[in-house]
């Protein structure tokens, strides 16, 4: 483990307390409103973990256990919590990377390929107008992370 402190702090800060703060903001809102969604966006690495990625796993992995709290704490308000976790996603970053290693990811996900931000998309709007889904992580993997 060649990670830094400062590399850890960092990104648990942005993807995980960043979202704490977000979310502590909105709900307010929502509890006068007596309902609300809460939706946040992990990773299906937050479930599975990667190898030298221990901060972003580590975050989040973080989010289902915030959102989970947050549902069990202002689910009696009318106010769900959820997590959305995309697995690979066509994206600049993905196309960035070795065509090989490309392959050779898309080979381990049952659906063959790699999303597309829109399947994401779908998931977020899914859970925005699902009041009886609380506390629940959605995988959007293509079946990566099965089991889950």
């Amino acid at each position: 483990m060649r990670m830094s402190d400062e590399d850890f702090d960092a990104v648990v800060d942005t993807n995980l307390a960043g979202a704490w703060r977000c979310a502590r903001r909105a709900v307010r809102g929502m509890v006068r409103a007596k309902r609300g969604r809460v939706i946040f966006v992990g990773s299906v690495v937050g479930l599975l973990g990667s190898a030298g990625q221990t901060n972003y796993a580590a975050s989040k992995a973080g989010l289902v256990g915030l959102a989970r709290s947050l549902g069990r704490e202002l689910g009696g308000r009318g106010i769900t919590a959820n997590v959305v976790a995309p697995g690979f996603i066509e994206t600049d970053m993905t196309r960035d990377l070795d065509p090989a290693l490309q392959e050779k990811y898309q080979q381990g996900i049952p659906a063959g390929r790699f999303g597309r931000a829109d399947e994401v998309a779908h998931a977020v709007l899914f859970l925005a107008d699902a009041g009886y889904v609380n506390g629940a992580v959605l995988p959007v993997d293509g079946g990566l992370g099965m089991g889950h």
